[in-house]
This record gives structure tokens, sequence and C-alpha cells, in this order.
């Protein structure tokens, strides 16, 4: 088939548009008919000899129409006349700046009328999506394998290569307000089942611009369709090495907020199938253990799925989460407990090896871990959790060489004095503990001791 595979400028205008109809459907009005009929189907002279003598009037209609006619036949006429109106003579642009059209928006229908645009790129995504594929991969358009020239090869890679960069713009400045996005991301979530799009896209810095898409929807049935289509996206990309590579620590947070909160069993599939496929990349899986991903497993796997698809992906999530647990470091785990913000007893508290070993991955994120524990000392009412946040600051104290100055930068010591009167004796204890530390200092540290028969505390100074 040598069928032309684009329509042309000239093809267009051989249509026969109904001007009449649109002037009794009071689409345009009598003058703009009049205007029309001595315009349409002349000779480029004649058209030359009009326009010189009214061209602003002209492009009032060509305007008027674009703005009022969503015809896509009439939109694409009006189109073409403007197109071989520009090319006779690219000056006539001017006429569009005329003062007789101080009071028309002469940029806006050229934007508002972008669906001819919205309309092409879906059905050219899907049909891209849905083309026949040979074993070797290779992409077939309506031929054999054996058939396929390099260069038909390469029109369909700047085809998908066109695509991608117009839905990439569209993300990032959407030329249709409530459109725009959701065209973008529904093409996307056809077009990135294909390796090669995924590519392109990564390649098109997209992966940053859907990050901030993944946000609880509200109750409206099209911003739940925005959001199913973009975690699809996400999970599309989750199988290319190099889109997980762009993936920031951002979008796995994101991930389990929208889980938390969806009651829409797609969405939470879509997640949890994305987030399966995360886990064992990167630091995904230490992110997820940290954020509570175990817990939030068990209350899924509570609720009446019917998905079978999601049941599974459920209990695939849960065991990788169990051995990413099991394969974790004392710290990996010291560090998700304290990030929960719920502390208790275990061992590892108490264990000096765990103290000598790990104090200097205190350090790491600007002393995350302990600017956390000072937090907990503020938010938290628990009074196990408050006695185990300023006995783990003594450790600190003790073990760091610098734990002293650190801690005191960080402004803990005001916070933890105000618990030395908690109504909680373990409180009371561990507060005088790291107070004793604080002052006396590492040098001292070995020899303090609380005295927990009678409360007294001896404080010294350095």
């Amino acid at each position: 088939m040598d069928q032309q595979a684009e329509l042309t400028t000239e093809q267009v205008l051989k249509r026969d548009i109904p001007w009449e109809t649109y002037m009794t459907s009071k689409l345009i009005t009598g003058t703009c008919l009049q205007l029309l009929r001595r315009y349409d189907n002349r000779s480029e002279s004649y058209r030359a000899g009009l326009l010189d003598d009214d061209g602003p009037a002209y492009v009032q209609v060509f305007v008027s129409i674009l703005r009022d006619i969503q015809k896509e036949e009439t939109v694409e006429y009006v189109l073409g006349l403007i197109d071989e109106m520009l090319s006779a003579n690219p000056k006539r642009a001017r006429l569009f700046h005329d003062k007789s059209l101080s009071d028309t928006d002469t940029y806006e229908p050229f934007l508002s009328n972008w669906f001819i645009k919205e309309k092409s790129c879906k059905i050219l995504a899907l049909i891209v999506s849905v083309r026949p594929k040979t074993q070797n991969g290779v992409t077939a358009n309506g031929h054999g394998a054996a058939s396929i020239s390099k260069s038909k090869c390469t029109s369909i890679d700047d085809v998908l290569e066109g695509l991608v960069e117009w839905l990439c713009a569209q993300l990032k400045k959407p030329s249709h307000g409530g459109r725009a996005i959701p065209t973008a991301i529904n093409c996307l979530a056809s077009l990135l089942k294909e390796p090669l799009v995924r590519s392109s896209f990564v390649r098109a810095d997209g992966v940053r611009l859907l990050i901030p898409l993944i946000s609880p929807a509200s109750t409206q049935q099209q911003s739940i369709q925005l959001l199913y289509e973009t975690c699809l996206c996400v999970w599309l990309l989750s199988y290319n090495e190099h889109a997980i590579e762009y993936m920031t620590s951002s979008i796995v947070p994101r991930l389990i907020e929208v889980v938390k909160s969806s009651t829409k069993e797609k969405v939470v599939r879509v997640v949890i199938l994305t987030l399966r496929n995360l886990l064992p990349k990167g630091t995904f899986g230490a992110e997820m253990v940290n954020l509570g991903m175990p817990q939030i497993v068990q209350n899924l796997k509570a609720q009446a799925w019917s998905d079978e698809d999601l049941l599974e992906a459920l209990n695939q999530l849960e065991e990788g989460l169990k051995d990413h647990i099991k394969q974790m470091s004392s710290f990996d785990k010291y560090k998700q407990e304290v990030l929960l913000g719920r502390l208790d007893w275990s061992p590892i508290h108490k264990d000096p090896t765990f103290w000598r070993d790990n104090t200097t991955k205190f350090e790491e994120n600007n002393f995350q871990i302990l600017r956390v524990l000072v937090t907990i000392l503020d938010s938290q009412n628990d009074p196990r959790s408050l006695a185990v946040a300023c006995y783990d600051l003594s450790q600190f104290i003790q073990y760091h060489p610098a734990g002293r100055i650190i801690v005191t930068d960080l402004k803990a010591k005001e916070r933890v004095m105000k618990l030395m009167n908690h109504d909680d004796p373990e409180v009371t204890k561990n507060a005088l503990l790291c107070i004793q530390r604080l002052f006396l200092g590492t040098k001292y540290a070995s020899f303090m001791q609380v005295n927990q028969t009678n409360g007294s505390i001896i404080i010294g100074t350095t």
C-alpha cells in the first residue's frame, strides 16, 4: 500500500463545507457568509486581491469559525485556508494584529482548538500500542517482518519520539487547562507498554513529571481515573531499570499514601504491583519498611477484595517485605523503629556492641535519626517511647566522640529537662540519665549511674 500517510492542505481544501447550514444554525453571521462566498474556492490571485482590500475582515471570519465551530472537518478546512494564506505571503500574519481586531483574542482559538491534536494523539497512541510485532521484537506495520525496511523502522521510531515529546510538553506546560494532562496520561498509559517508549520517556525526563500527580484522589470519577492511569504509567515504568533510577525518594511515600486512602480496587492493585516491583531495587525496600508497609499490607489483606491479582500481589509483597526485614542490618531495624515514632525496649537499645558499631551512622542525612528522636520527645505521649528516646540519646552521647555537642546543638537538652518531672518513673529515670551524661560528658559516662533506690543524681561540671 503506497497511500499517502499524511493528509495534505490540498486534500483538506477540496472539501465542500456547508457554510449556509452554519448560518442557518446561527454559528456564523450573514456577513461572514458573504465574505466566505467571495473567498472560498477562488484562485490564489483573486484571494490575494480580497486580502489586500479587506484582509482583517477575513481574519476575523477565520478566527470566529475556529472559536465557535467544533466540527473537525471545518476546523481543518479553515486552518488549511490560513496555512495557504500565510504560505503564499508570510507578511499577512500582521493582519492578525490589525487595530480593527484589538477587541478580538486572535491567539486563543489556536490554543483552545487543540482538540485535533488531542484526538489524533489518542487514536495514534492506540494504533501504535496494538500494532503487530514479530517474534524478534521488530515492529510490523501491515507488512511481513522480512519486508520491513530500515527507513520504515526509523519512521515508527520517529512517530513514537514525536508523541512522547508532545505528551511531555503537555505535562510540563498544559495547553488546555482541563484536558491536557488527562489526555497525556491516558495516551502514556497505552504507549508505555512499549519498551521503546519507556526509554524515550525516561530520556525526555518524563518520570519526574509523573511524580507530582501521585496523590490521593477526590471522589470524582475523573480524578480517580487520572490517578489510576498515572499509577499505571509508574507501574509500567517499574519494569525499566533506567526509569527506576529517576524515581526519587518521594515516590514510595506518595504511593503508600494513595494505597492507604484509596477504596478503588483497581487503584490499590496497580499501586501494590508497583511497590512489589520496586521492593528489591535500591533503597525502596528499606523505605517501605520504615514507612510501615508491612502493617499496611496486613490491613489490606484483611479487607474483602475480589481481584485475585491483587490478593496474589499482596501475598508476594508481604513475603518480600519479610525477607527484606530479615536481611536488614541491626541499624536498619533500629532506624525503622525510630522513623515509625513508637519505641520499645527491644534488646538493640541496650546492646553496647550496637552503639559501638553504629554510632557514626547516626550522622547520615544530617543526623536524621537523632532529629527524629528529639521530635519524639515533643510529639509522643507514650511513656515507653519517651523513656527509650531519652535512653538512646544518652547512649549516643556516651559512644559518639562529639555526642554532647551534637545533642546540645539539636536543642535536646531543654526537651529532656522538661521530662525530668514526668509522672512516669521510667521516663524520669532515663531523662535524668540523659541530662547526667550531657553535663558530665563522654569521659565520665562509663562511671555514671542513677540511684534507682532514692532517685538521687550527681551532676558534675566539665
